[in-house]
């Protein structure tokens, strides 16, 4: 049987982090009534002018740097003409002969190693409105408040072998855009989404198959059914002597089936042409070191440096690093209290956990890191004991209370008065002498009884090692 090997490139659409649209001052804000985001030049009035949003320029020239790329000096508008209910002047003004950054690329690592995926170009253009479909009346209505945010497109090179590569570029991609704040790239809001081209070819050939184009997959699961899914179906059609034919098809993630949307268009079809009503777009070098200077410290560069200055284990840099929020409020906590390790447990486990449970994204924690450091400190100075402190950090992630001044209004602090604590100790040894005698005799799970009768009695406000300490003493 023969052995093929799978082509794929990839269209990354990022929607900007601009308060306005590409061309006009209509709010990017996702969500809202439909359609009320909107003015005559994003909804393609006759007579109405577009005029460039300098922010979104700054933020494809960031994302170029940060991927590598030569930034174009002297780029260039194009109209691409095609006709669709979504596109109210029947052209997107977009960037095909002079895109402002080419030739770059990205290192990703897989379970086979580290390789570079090289980005052919990334332009920037408008997004176009969207569709709804109306099963129960039958039609469709158009909501233009997309109509108009700005994109940027991420062009790659066929480089990728595999769904382990894809998801491993566009993770990589992901963290440095959202690093540089050029985007939010959240997938299940559209932000980010991918048209994958997929060919395969007898391994060991050297001319590319046919390909296939899937558009606007936006999870990294549809993502990575759709190319094993696609794969599948183009290997089945050579096997059986059949063409592949050069399409654009829509994968439906819930039948895990691609199908046919219509004919492969070429760069000709769009009749591209200048856009007439925007000048080129000229980068000094003033700007762009401005731009330069302004870049941040991305993952890779944060991994190290969090290996050489905080006593953590690789294992929670990585997490650690995964997303911005979480290592701004690293830094920010690590900063105030000065334990690099203390910090990275309460984000690793408790933070963590509280996530997972509430079907949280890291983006979502709204708690002060002055405030994680103010608890950290007051279990440091055993002023509340460990269980105490996972209940109240549990407030402070939910409500971002103050820990000091809630600890002391609820009556939390460990009670210090050892000799209140030691009259309750020998309460709880007289009434349990059973466990008195089986820890005298080697068993010494009823030391852990003691202490939990112990501690119950206290309402948890106590230090079970002090407890400790005064039982043995007790009973010996």
């Amino acid at each position: 049987m023969k052995q093929y090997e799978t082509v794929i490139g990839l269209e990354v659409h990022v929607e900007l982090a601009t308060k306005t649209k590409i061309f006009c001052s209509c709010s990017t804000q996702f969500g809202g009534a439909p359609n009320a985001h909107t003015c005559p030049v994003c909804t393609g009035m006759p007579g109405s002018l577009p005029v460039l949003n300098k922010k979104v320029v700054e933020h494809a020239v960031a994302v170029g740097l940060a991927t590598n790329c030569e930034i174009t000096r002297y780029s260039k508008f194009d109209r691409k003409n095609y006709f669709y209910p979504d596109n109210p002047q029947n052209y997107q003004i977009s960037q095909l002969y002079e895109p402002i950054c080419r030739n770059g690329g990205i290192e990703i690592e897989t379970r086979a190693g580290k390789k570079v995926i090289g980005i052919h170009e990334i332009h920037m253009e408008e997004d176009a409105g969207k569709l709804i479909h109306d099963e129960w009346g039958d039609c469709s209505l158009v909501d233009y408040n997309r109509s108009g945010v700005p994109l940027i497109e991420i062009v790659s090179e066929p480089d990728m072998r595999s769904a382990d590569e894809v998801i491993a570029y566009l993770e990589k991609l992901r963290l440095i855009i959202q690093y540089l704040g050029a985007s939010d790239c959240k997938l299940q809001e559209s932000s980010m989404r991918a048209d994958v081209n997929l060919s395969v070819r007898e391994i060991g050939a050297e001319d590319f198959g046919t390909r296939t184009e899937m558009k606007n997959l936006n999870s990294f699961k549809a993502i990575r059914r759709a190319i094993e899914g696609e794969r599948e179906r183009q290997i089945e059609l050579l096997e059986d002597g059949k063409a592949v034919v050069q399409e654009t098809r829509r994968w439906d993630d819930n039948k895990e089936m691609s199908y046919p949307m219509r004919s492969k268009e070429d760069a000709k079809d769009y009749r591209y042409f200048p856009e007439p009503d925007l000048m080129p777009l000229v980068i000094s070098d003033e700007w762009l070191e401005e731009i330069k200077g302004r870049q941040p410290e991305l993952r890779d560069e944060k991994m190290e440096r969090y290996a050489r200055e905080f006593d953590i284990p690789e294992y929670d840099i990585a997490i650690l690093t995964g997303t911005k929020k979480l290592a701004d409020i690293f830094e920010a906590t690590t900063t105030l209290c000065g334990k690099p390790k203390k910090v990275s447990n309460w984000l690793m486990v408790e933070t963590m956990r509280l996530l997972k449970e509430r079907n949280m994204d890291a983006e979502d924690i709204s708690f002060s890191p002055k405030h994680l450091a103010d608890l950290i400190e007051l279990v440091e100075a055993r002023e509340i004991n460990g269980t105490v402190a996972k209940e109240v950090f549990e407030r402070i992630f939910a409500e971002n209370i103050d820990p000091v001044s809630y600890v002391e209004e609820k009556g939390l602090k460990t009670v210090s008065d050892e000799g209140a604590l030691r009259e309750t100790i020998q309460r709880i040894m007289e009434e349990n002498p059973q466990s008195v005698t089986d820890y005298k005799n080697g068993k010494t799970k009823a030391m852990g009884f003691l202490t939990g009768q112990t501690m119950k009695a206290m309402k948890g406000k106590a230090d079970p090692a002090v407890i400790n300490k005064i039982l043995l003493e007790l009973i010996s």
